[in-house]
């Protein structure tokens, strides 16, 4: 029997996938090339400052419940939740704003002030993206993608114009508010595509916004991955920092045989890649790689970005916890992700201040602020163009909310494509993994099975379902089950 398993990376899709080896009775060892555990859900802290400086958004709480309540625990056991209210802030132009509460009710009442009318089809619009939701987080995504028909099944195939339709199309039938058609689009962004090419069927992510809300962990994300690493612990799994998978060795029949890290040889039954796919392959024998680099190039990636993690020495005023800031035109800086490539002219941005909610992230009185704006893969990246775009946002933040804050920085740190490349062996610096468009939805995503290699499997944002956080805890549900059934039986 198969018993050693040795995982690459130690993101949550492999956190999640270590767990549930573990928990089968199998040998698990996570190998990190990086000195800490969470891959891109790093922690970055500064004389008393603590930042996220992966994932923000805490949202689908019920995909973290699911995961924690099949080793019979609960996110309560390791780290504590609170419900964010406000949810959000939409910037639109200097000093107007739409603040999203965590209450849908009043979130109907905010859609009528803004458009009479609107709240009625708002009402009927998330009662269909929570059916579709139920439909999709409770089953299709948790299937491996091996094959068309996972996902034909009674409830999909009488919304199967969905799939072809787009959210765009769907969200602008019956809203006309300009402001409101945009913070109906935004939640697809997670899903890293533009909401023209998105499936009308993933409007459940407007539920998983409006309906299921927007949520903080205490103390930053960074303790779920804490979270996840003590309970991988406690089920047996062996971790490894600062281990470099170099070449992974197959033996005359394409079957995994041993990893190299480091410069050692390292025994193994099978290895479990939730490192960039296009990566791991690379540390392969050519003649046995699925994908070659035009296959790579040839893809829909969602975006790389570009992040400063600033620390304040105040304060800041007229913003929330999460904010963003829509004051420019979303289809043109859209536009230079996809199509031109091109860094954009006036960007939008997201920025977090979590130490609005959460004291233990900055010194009393001072504000810990994550900035981020969304680019192409694969673009320039120096210095000089950081300092450009910082001063872009900051200039911006100060007119749109009415405060000066430039004096106010203590200190900043950047984070872009270069680093991206780097720290995780990203495919052009990519964030987020490939952008969920229907041609790489589901069983079009590149296969968790390696279909040359025995043994050999992936797991992460660029197989199924797909980028983001919750995504990733069920990819590596989905790839542990996959293995128990094709190669340990």
């Amino acid at each position: 029997m198969n018993n050693k398993i040795s995982i690459i990376g130690s993101g949550f899709s492999s956190l999640s996938a270590a767990c549930y080896m573990a928990k089968a009775g199998y040998e698990v060892t996570v190998f990190e090339k990086n000195n800490t555990f969470g891959g891109r859900a790093s922690q970055y802290l500064n004389n008393g400052f603590t930042f996220d400086m992966g994932p923000t958004w805490y949202w689908m709480p019920d995909v973290f419940e699911k995961f924690f309540a099949d080793f019979g625990k609960k996110p309560s056991d390791y780290y504590q939740l609170e419900k964010l209210d406000p949810a959000y802030q939409v910037y639109f132009d200097t000093l107007d704003s739409i603040t999203i509460p965590g209450n849908f009710e009043e979130i109907c009442e905010i859609f009528e002030q803004e458009e009479k009318g609107s709240s009625k089809h708002l009402k009927k619009f998330i009662n269909a993206a929570k059916q579709n939701y139920d439909i999709a987080v409770k089953d299709i995504v948790y299937r491996p993608g091996v094959s068309p028909l996972e996902l034909i099944t009674p409830q999909t195939a009488v919304r199967v114009s969905q799939f072809f339709s787009t959210i765009r199309k769907q969200v602008r039938k019956k809203i006309k508010s300009k402001k409101l058609i945009q913070i109906l689009e935004f939640p697809v962004l997670f899903l890293g595509a533009k909401p023209s090419n998105t499936p009308a069927f993933y409007n459940f992510m407007n539920y998983a916004d409006f309906g299921l809300g927007t949520w903080h962990p205490k103390g930053g994300m960074y303790k779920v991955v804490e979270g996840m690493v003590t309970l991988a612990e406690q089920l047996g799994v062996n971790f490894v920092a600062s281990a470099n998978v170099e070449e992974i060795i197959v033996d005359k029949t394409s079957k995994v045989e041993a990893i190299i890290i480091n410069g050692k040889r390292l025994e193994t039954d099978l290895v479990l890649s939730g490192a960039d796919y296009a990566h791991t392959e690379s540390l392969l024998p050519e003649n046995v790689r699925q994908y070659s680099k035009d296959y790579w190039n040839k893809r829909v990636f969602a975006p790389s970005s570009l992040l400063f993690y600033v620390g304040f020495d105040k304060k800041l005023k007229n913003v929330e916890h999460h904010t963003l800031f829509f004051d420019t035109d979303f289809d043109v800086h859209a536009e230079s992700i996809y199509d031109t490539i091109t860094w954009p002219e006036k960007p939008l941005f997201y920025a977090s201040f979590p130490s609005i909610t959460d004291g233990s992230l900055a010194p009393e009185g001072k504000e810990a602020a994550t900035f981020l704006i969304p680019l192409a893969p694969g673009l320039e990246d120096n210095q000089e163009l950081r300092d450009k775009y910082f001063d872009i946002i900051l200039e911006r933040l100060e007119k749109l909310t009415g405060q000066n804050v430039k004096e106010n920085i203590i200190f900043k740190e950047s984070y872009c494509v270069n680093d991206f490349i780097k720290d995780y062996n990203s495919f052009k610096g990519n964030a987020y993994g490939l952008a969920n468009i229907l041609t790489q939805t589901a069983f079009l995503r590149p296969k968790i099975k390696s279909k040359k290699v025995k043994n050999l499997y992936f797991t992460g944002q660029l197989t199924v379902p797909g980028p983001g956080v919750p995504p990733s805890l069920i990819s590596g549900k989905i790839a542990s089950d996959l293995i128990l059934k094709t190669s340990l039986s």
